[in-house]
């Protein structure tokens, strides 16, 4: 099996592939890149994610910070070989992090002094990434916290939370995405989100399983031995 790491710029990739190859899987081939022809070799995806919307974004177009606004403004459709890959990709996605937000309609984490209330991002699921609405809590949610799934095969083996005694998993975000149609999983931070979101062969979790101890590792095999 060959699994793919998108490089969107944006995102510390060493963990990600330690994390997988922690995993003992000695058939199992992990490429870091952002040329497409690579990937399509790839069984599995994996887009992480760190920093800001936008950042991913400009990976993603292969543009600078400074481009985005105009590129992602809502009327505009923006498009690049890597952006039209991973949008109609048919292989297992996984996106982690930031690469779990950019898969809905738009984010509101904009560049400071762009004069926009939001970008466009890749539009798998419905929904406006916003910053959490945490009351007095610190931000960003930092640090491990329980999350409530419904049984996705992404959590296999993971106890639901719906007893109160979910799994542990490691949070570092100040933006989220609200519970909807596609959350598959959610946590609570003042306010419910999803912690995770699936569309067809497209997951995300808000999450860092590469740094979530055994219930991260588990969902990385997870996700490895999922059909596609």
């Amino acid at each position: 099996m060959r699994v793919g790491i998108v490089n969107t710029k944006s995102a510390n990739f060493n963990s990600v592939l330690q994390a997988l190859k922690r995993q003992g899987l000695s058939d199992t081939e992990v490429v870091i890149s952002d040329e497409v022809g690579t990937l399509k070799l790839c069984d599995k995806i994996i887009m992480p994610g760190v920093g800001s919307a936008s950042a991913v974004m400009a990976g993603l177009l292969g543009c600078s910070l400074e481009q985005v606004p105009q590129l992602c403004k809502s009327e505009a459709q923006a498009h690049s070989e890597l952006m039209d890959f991973v949008v109609s990709c048919k292989r297992p996605l996984l996106g982690i992090c930031l690469g779990m937000q950019v898969q809905a309609t738009g984010s509101t984490e904009v560049p400071l002094g762009s004069g926009l209330e939001q970008i466009k991002t890749l539009g798998i699921v419905p929904g406006t990434v916003h910053r959490l609405e945490c009351g007095a809590l610190p931000l960003p949610h930092m640090g491990w916290n329980t999350i409530v799934h419904n049984g996705h095969p992404l959590f296999a083996g993971l106890p639901d939370g719906h007893d109160g005694h979910g799994a542990f998993v490691y949070f570092v975000h100040s933006y989220c995405l609200d519970v909807g149609p596609h959350t598959i999983a959610r946590c609570n931070y003042g306010q419910d989100f999803s912690a995770a979101i699936a569309c067809d062969n497209f997951m995300g979790v808000q999450f860092h399983p590469e740094k979530s101890g055994a219930v991260g590792a588990q969902i990385l095999r997870n996700f490895l031995a999922l059909e596609g």
